[in-house]
């Protein structure tokens, strides 16, 4: 078992050719899936921004990002990024997320999600907002 925390990027439309950049300076492999592909538009005006992507080099370099959706707050100075917390399995992500709810504000309770076997978000005490899942693969670019 192993798993990754990587910089979770967050932006209001931006989020596109911010992969793009840094897919051109550190090259590596960008996957992007829009809210239009995972059958999750709220906003018609907003289903082709990017609900999660990634850029994954070679060398190592992660960077996730995402279009944070007009109906949720967003201010570029405080909270312009997550911390992604991604396993191999449920039984693994489940012990990481059991610990950091001790004092945590959840946003989204860890179960089931169209884009992954479990997925959730909370606030640590700390502050530190955390998206935790059990990674898939990815079809959609």
């Amino acid at each position: 078992m192993s798993v990754n925390a990587v910089t979770h990027l967050n932006f209001r439309g931006d989020a596109r050719a911010a992969l793009t950049f840094y897919q051109s300076v550190f090259t590596g492999h960008m996957v992007m899936v829009t809210y239009k592909d995972a059958g999750n538009v709220k906003d018609p005006s907003e289903a082709d921004q990017v609900m999660w992507g990634q850029v994954a080099a070679d060398s190592g370099f992660r960077v996730m990002a995402y279009d944070v959706p007009s109906h949720l707050p967003w201010n570029r100075g405080e909270n312009a990024f997550f911390v992604s917390l991604r396993g191999e399995t449920a039984e693994e992500i489940t012990v990481y997320w059991e610990k950091l709810s001790d004092g945590a504000k959840i946003v989204q309770s860890l179960e089931p999600a169209q884009w992954a076997p479990l997925y959730g978000m909370l606030t640590d005490r700390f502050g530190v907002t955390w998206v935790v899942d059990v990674a898939t693969e990815y079809s959609a670019s």
